[in-house]
């Protein structure tokens, strides 16, 4: 006898079908899951490893700060001990330049020519005093053109004082002269070293 299969078998082919899809559907979202968590994972750890990076540097440059103060402290008290030096070669430097003058100013002062006031300004000293005679104040002016430490001799002023009538140098006198070029430039070096 022929058996005849009455039972529904497409719904149940549709049911087994079904099935199947809605197991696959649910691998597939708990694989998406997986993946999606892994891959949250490893960007959370880049980001750790990236922020733990980001605060040694931090840390090394405060390190770098430091020590670049440091260096500006330690040039700041370079330079100040370079001033401080050049200060002291300056001053050791005029000791010399004070005894040159003076030492030029007695050769070149003639007899019968007394000096009162010298004064200096820079590279021009004025030379004040008293004298026998205009003669003297003409050979004190050759003397100092002849120097090689004097320029440009420049008589201010020669004049008889009234109240001396009867002194032995009866003549006030004001020359200006200008320092040599050696001397001045050393003046120059000087005046610049102790301001």
């Amino acid at each position: 006898m022929a058996r005849i299969n009455l039972l529904p078998w497409r719904e149940e082919k549709r049911r087994e079908r079904q099935k199947q899809f809605m197991f696959l559907l649910g691998m597939t979202l708990v694989s998406a899951a997986i993946l999606v968590f892994l891959i949250n994972a490893y960007a959370n750890a880049q980001i750790n490893g990236q922020s733990d990076r980001n605060d040694f540097l931090r840390s090394e440059i405060r390190k770098l700060d430091g020590q670049i103060r440091q260096i500006d402290e330690l040039e700041k008290t370079r330079d100040n001990l370079l001033s401080r030096k050049q200060i002291i070669e300056n001053l050791q430097g005029q000791r010399s330049l004070t005894v040159m003058l003076l030492q030029e100013l007695v050769e070149t002062t003639p007899i019968g020519v007394t000096l009162g006031a010298i004064r200096q300004q820079g590279s021009l000293v004025t030379l004040s005093g008293t004298t026998q005679s205009n003669a003297r104040v003409s050979a004190y002016l050759q003397g100092l053109m002849q120097s090689d430490l004097f320029r440009e001799p420049d008589l201010q002023i020669v004049e008889a004082e009234t109240k001396r009538a009867n002194s032995v140098e009866p003549y006030n006198f004001s020359i200006r002269v200008k320092l040599g070029p050696l001397l001045a430039a050393e003046q120059a070096l000087l005046d610049g070293g102790s301001s």
